[in-house]
């Protein structure tokens, strides 16, 4: 996916927020703005790929700082929050065991910023009023398709959180008897999911956990090793798991697959892209 106008002052508060998780050293902050000026200013253009863009900035932010995982506390509470609710969700799909409610589960692990709630907000209601809503995109019949026919499946997870919530969804399509590998980054990105965390939430339990080898914000094809790229080629049925890997994975040719991407369009950009409403939640096929 290309950017658009908007993603520039998307762009300039990702930085602030890295930035401000990185260091204290105001003075540096200011000369990282100043590399990041530059950088966009010869790279924010109309036919540049948006989750490249920002990875190569999140990158500058790394290196002058020198704090590879500004995120490292969030993703922890993320996970340690999404956790505790996890009986609860389980418990919500006891009464619809559906496969369209645990792709739900799976899409509001993607609206929940868990890193942002504490225990004494009511995530029960967002879970339950989401659930009353309608996939606006929802391609579950050809999903459930490709469960039956498939052997084997690749699933690209998002982030840290939403990977709790993932477990479900996983389990569902263990029952349909499919070799599951499940990819997370291998160096950190924001607060995306990497090796650790998802060990911690317990991945390894529903399938083969295998590293992407590069640390970018969604997929970007020219970034993966060799041998993830030998893994992704080897799969015909992928699950695409939020914004940024639609970002990248939509830049390639995948006319050979059977790709789902799963995800809640949270910015105007996405949504016009794919032709939704923002804050619309999808499964689709691309």
């Amino acid at each position: 996916m290309k950017i658009s106008y908007e993603c520039g002052p998307c762009f300039l508060r990702q930085a602030r927020e890295a930035m401000d998780l990185s260091t204290d050293d105001e003075m540096l902050k200011m000369e990282i703005m100043e590399e990041i000026f530059q950088f966009l200013s010869k790279n924010f253009k109309e036919d540049t790929n948006s989750n490249s863009t920002g990875s190569a900035m999140h990158n500058i932010i790394k290196r002058k700082t020198g704090c590879t995982d500004p995120y490292h506390q969030e993703k922890i509470e993320g996970n340690e929050i999404a956790l505790k609710y996890l009986p609860e969700v389980k418990r919500i799909l006891e009464d619809d065991g559906s496969l369209e409610n645990y792709v739900k589960i799976a899409i509001i692990g993607n609206i929940l910023d868990f890193g942002a709630f504490t225990l004494d907000d009511d995530i029960e209601s967002v879970i339950k009023e989401s659930l009353g809503k309608d996939l606006v995109v929802k391609d579950i019949v050809e999903f459930e398709n490709s469960l039956k026919t498939h052997d084997k499946v690749l699933y690209l997870v998002d982030n840290t959180g939403e990977i709790v919530f993932d477990k479900l969804l996983l389990s569902k399509i263990k029952e349909y008897d499919l070799d599951i590998t499940i990819a997370v980054k291998s160096e950190p990105i924001l607060n995306d999911a990497c090796m650790p965390e998802a060990l911690d939430a317990g991945l390894d339990e529903f399938g083969n956990l295998v590293e992407i080898g590069c640390g970018t914000v969604g997929y970007v094809d020219s970034e993966i090793s060799d041998e993830f790229r030998e893994i992704f080629n080897s799969h015909k049925f992928i699950i695409s798991k939020g914004m940024g890997n639609y970002e990248g994975l939509t830049e390639i040719d995948l006319s050979d697959k059977d790709i789902y991407f799963l995800l809640c369009a949270k910015c105007n950009t996405i949504s016009r892209d794919i032709g939704v409403n923002l804050h619309d939640m999808l499964l689709f096929k691309k």
